[in-house]
């Protein structure tokens, strides 16, 4: 990463708010965190968004869009944080990650499947979408609200992944992942193609 970002020692506001949390909960800042700390408005507009977009959807849906659009894109940075996230939320169990990260998606609710197929989609051929992805997600059980934020969560996700990977961010270890499934998580390369309707695709 040939970016220049903010000094720990000299971090204040937004920035300061950013690394003591990565510091809190792991000992350390993130490559990550540190890139996104050189726009910390963008980095709050950002989080503004999600906490906006989860009370409609739930930890389970919220993160099943999260993980099927960083699969899709091969974003390890992503795939890590959330992967934790989920386990330590309740949302997999260490099995059901690691079925996961090899394409298996078992783990999570037929509804939330249809999330993840959505989120694929949205992530590797959104031009392509149609009222028929939507409605598979209505099919689902998803109000009006939340299929928006499922695309907005989806959509969110591609922005950060993206931007990460443009800007060559290293991936760090992450604490409390067992190292053979954070090396599964990595490994994916993207699933998108393989994402298709059960009936009509």
């Amino acid at each position: 990463m040939i970016i220049s970002t903010p000094d720990l020692s000299t971090a204040d506001g937004h920035v300061a708010e950013m690394f003591a949390e990565d510091v809190a909960e792991d000992g350390f800042v993130f490559g990550h965190t540190r890139a996104m700390a050189v726009n910390p408005e963008a980095h709050a507009a950002f989080e503004a968004l999600i906490r906006a977009i989860i009370p409609s959807l739930g930890v389970r849906v919220y993160e099943a869009a999260t993980l099927g659009a960083a699969r899709a894109i091969g974003s390890p940075h992503c795939l890590l944080a959330h992967g934790r996230k989920s386990l330590r939320a309740g949302v997999l169990t260490e099995a059901g990650l690691r079925a996961f990260a090899e394409g298996d998606d078992s783990g999570f609710s037929e509804a939330e499947q249809a999330v993840i197929r959505f989120s694929t989609r949205l992530s590797t051929t959104p031009a392509l979408m149609t009222d028929e992805d939507a409605q598979e997600l209505r099919d689902a059980g998803f109000s009006d609200r939340q299929i928006v934020d499922i695309a907005l969560a989806a959509a969110a996700r591609n922005h950060f992944s993206r931007a990460l990977l443009a800007l060559a961010v290293p991936v760090d270890t992450l604490p409390g992942l067992d190292r053979s499934l954070s090396t599964a998580l990595i490994g994916i390369t993207g699933t998108g193609a393989e994402a298709q309707r059960p009936a009509d695709r």
